[in-house]
C-alpha cells in the first residue's frame, strides 16, 4: 500500500480515476495522492521504450517520464475521464517526446545516423530489425490519415501499454473489434515499413 502524508491510498483504477476528477475540479492534494500512483506505470513504459535505444543515449527514462508528467499536469483544462483516459494521453505525449528527440537528433547528424528502436515484442511483424522510432510515427500518422482508429489502438497498445479491454473501454468499442483493429494495423504498418 502507498502512503501519501501518513496517511494509505488505494492504488486500484477506480481510485485513480477518482483523484484524476477530483484533481480536475483543483483539488491539489488529489495531484499530490495520485502522482505515486501513475508514476510508476510511467516510468515502466519509459524503461520499455528506453530499452531498445542504443547505449549511451542522452534521453533517459526517467527523463522521459519527467517531462511527459510535467506536460500532463500542466494540462489543467483536460477534463478527466478515468485512468485510461490519462494513459491514452501520457500514450501520445511520451510518443511526442520520443519522436521530437529522434527528430531532433537526425537534425543534428544531417539527416544521418538514424538508429534502430527496438519495438515491443506485441509490435513486432517480421523477424526483420524493427524500424526506427521516426518511421513507425510517420507509419501511424499515414495511417491515421486513413483509419483513425486503427492508429490510436497501436498507439494505445504501445506507447500506453494499455491492454486490449482498457483500449476498447476507452475507444467505446468491443475487445474483438480491438483485436481485429491490432491485427489490421500491425499488417498494414509492415507493408508500410517494410517499403521503406
Amino acid at each position: 500500500m502507498l502512503y501519501n502524508r501518513g496517511k494509505p491510498v488505494e492504488t486500484g483504477s477506480a481510485n485513480i480515476t477518482k483523484l484524476l476528477l477530483a484533481w480536475g475540479q483543483g483539488d491539489a492534494e488529489a495531484l499530490a495522492a495520485l502522482t505515486p500512483l501513475v508514476y510508476d506505470h510511467l516510468h515502466r513504459l519509459a524503461r520499455h521504450y528506453m530499452a531498445g535505444e542504443r547505449p549511451g543515449h542522452t534521453l533517459q527514462a526517467t527523463a522521459l517520464v519527467n517531462e511527459a508528467y510535467l506536460r500532463l499536469i500542466d494540462s489543467s483544462k483536460v477534463r478527466w475521464q478515468n485512468r485510461t483516459h490519462f494513459f491514452a494521453l501520457a500514450a501520445q505525449l511520451m510518443r511526442r517526446i520520443l519522436v521530437d528527440f529522434a527528430r531532433s537528433r537526425a537534425d543534428q547528424k544531417h539527416g544521418g545516423g538514424m538508429h534502430q528502436t527496438t519495438l515491443d515484442e506485441s509490435l513486432v511483424v517480421s523477424n526483420k530489425p524493427a524500424p526506427d522510432l521516426v518511421a513507425l510515427d510517420d507509419a501511424l500518422t499515414a495511417l491515421a490519415a486513413v483509419d483513425a482508429r486503427k492508429a490510436q489502438v497501436v498507439e494505445l497498445k504501445f506507447f500506453g501499454g494499455l491492454d486490449e479491454k482498457e483500449i476498447a473501454q476507452h475507444l467505446q468499442i468491443s475487445v474483438d473489434t480491438v483485436q481485429r483493429d491490432w491485427k489490421t494495423a500491425r499488417a498494414w504498418l509492415y507493408s508500410q515499413l517494410a517499403s521503406r
